[in-house]
């Protein structure tokens, strides 16, 4: 027996009322039962709202439609989405919200460049048109297979941090309404001591080397220009500075000569004079955004920096470029330069042993646990705790541990220990 055709009730509205002056109305549709609707226009997102009041009765209907209109008002005077956002959008107002931080002195600006680039990882994931609605609390829970797939070599300390900014932005999502969770599942990521990532750091040899080859690379012999030879002095003394204050890369590029707090000359147990330069590092330009005073050698590097400077006003950057003191030596100068001195030195694996211009901070750390300094004094002259002295910026060489090896000790007739 044929089956009967089934009969539309139809879906035009019928009894429509305007409330609140016309700011939104209720109607009833016979394919709803009679049960009345609501319907408002959102003008900022160009659509009309339109949800069921759950009543035939007609004066709860306009009860509830007021109340529904009064909610949304309020949703939308919030900056909050009533149709839900779009992943790009979201990754768009984050990131707004966090160069916020960087204006209030939160965060540095290479962080919020970091931030960014971690965000762009996000949208390859996941798709910019997909609704933060749609996403749940395991979406991103194979993120890190994904990126190790996507990219040969990326490391795990990488992936674990571009999930604590992800877990950041779904907080901030949730925060403002737009997403009903505050945090993604991710697979447990274990990252042992030696896997990781750090970078590697100059041998004594190599060190030494690169130090000769910077008076050849800075000669007029090698560099008949005159502002690229200033550039190249300048270039030089910044990397004596870096392999003796410790400084991180920004802390350095960003230094100005009011951060001098003054060079004098002390002598050490030789009795050999050793210039020692007072940094100021500001807390704007410090990654833990707290300020600290580094007491190091190298004050000559910064006499004769500021000799052969132009710019030499408080306000002025030390590693100014030849056009003004108020504007720093590019990034890919800085980065230009540096390759030139990997390529002179005869270092041809320099990416894959992550040498760069932050490992000279490695360096100078390293200096200094080799001298015998406490972990704890050189982790306030460092701006860093004495956990990460040990896991990140500790290096210990055959030499080093040979010298370990070799230490001794004795025992008096009391019963000490004897150094």
């Amino acid at each position: 027996m044929a089956r009967k055709a089934r009969k539309s009730k139809g879906n035009t509205s019928k009894d429509i009322h305007e409330i609140l002056g016309g700011k939104c109305s209720i109607f009833r549709v016979a394919q709803s039962g009679d049960v009345w609707q609501f319907k408002m226009w959102v003008t900022e997102e160009q659509k009309y709202l339109r949800k069921s009041l759950r009543t035939k009765d007609f004066d709860t209907a306009l009860i509830r439609a007021e109340e529904k209109y009064l909610q949304t008002y309020s949703d939308i005077t919030t900056g909050r989405k009533i149709f839900g956002m779009y992943l790009g959008e979201l990754v768009s107002e984050f990131i707004d919200w966090r160069a916020g931080d960087v204006d209030a002195g939160n965060i540095t600006k290479g962080r919020l460049v970091t931030i960014k680039s971690q965000c762009k990882h996000v949208l390859n994931y996941k798709s910019e048109k997909l609704k933060i609605s749609e996403l749940d609390r395991n979406s991103f829970l194979d993120y890190e297979v994904w990126r190790k797939k996507t990219v040969t070599g990326t490391q795990s300390v990488t992936i674990k941090n571009e999930q604590a900014t992800i877990n950041q932005m779904i907080d901030y999502a949730y925060r403002k309404g737009y997403a009903h969770f505050a945090k993604f599942e991710f697979r447990k990521i274990t990252i042992k001591k030696d896997k990781i990532g750090r970078r590697s750091v100059f041998s004594l040899e190599e060190y030494d080397k690169l130090v000769r080859f910077l008076r050849s690379y800075s000669s007029k012999k090698q560099c008949a220009d005159e502002a690229l030879r200033n550039e190249r002095l300048m270039i030089r003394d910044a990397v004596l500075i870096a392999s003796n204050s410790m400084l991180r890369v920004g802390e350095l590029w960003q230094l100005r000569w009011s951060d001098i707090v003054g060079i004098e000359t002390r002598y050490d147990e030789q009795e050999n004079p050793v210039n020692l330069v007072t940094v100021s590092v500001r807390a704007e330009i410090c990654k833990t955004r707290t300020s600290r005073e580094v007491v190091c050698r190298g004050g000559e590097y910064f006499e004769r920096l500021k000799k052969r400077s132009k710019y030499t006003s408080a306000n002025d950057y030390i590693f100014a470029s030849s056009i003004s003191g108020t504007k720093r030596l590019s990034k890919r100068k800085w980065y230009s330069h540096w390759q030139n001195l990997m390529e002179g030195i005869g270092i041809d694996d320099d990416a894959e042993r992550k040498l760069t211009w932050y490992s000279l901070r490695h360096f100078a750390i390293t200096c200094r646990i080799r001298s015998g300094v406490s972990y704890l004094d050189i982790s306030h002259l460092a701006g860093t705790s004495v956990g990460n002295i040990e896991s990140i910026y500790g290096h210990w060489d055959d030499a080093m541990k040979r010298s370990a090896a070799m230490k001794n000790f004795a025992i008096d007739k009391d019963g000490i220990v004897v150094r």
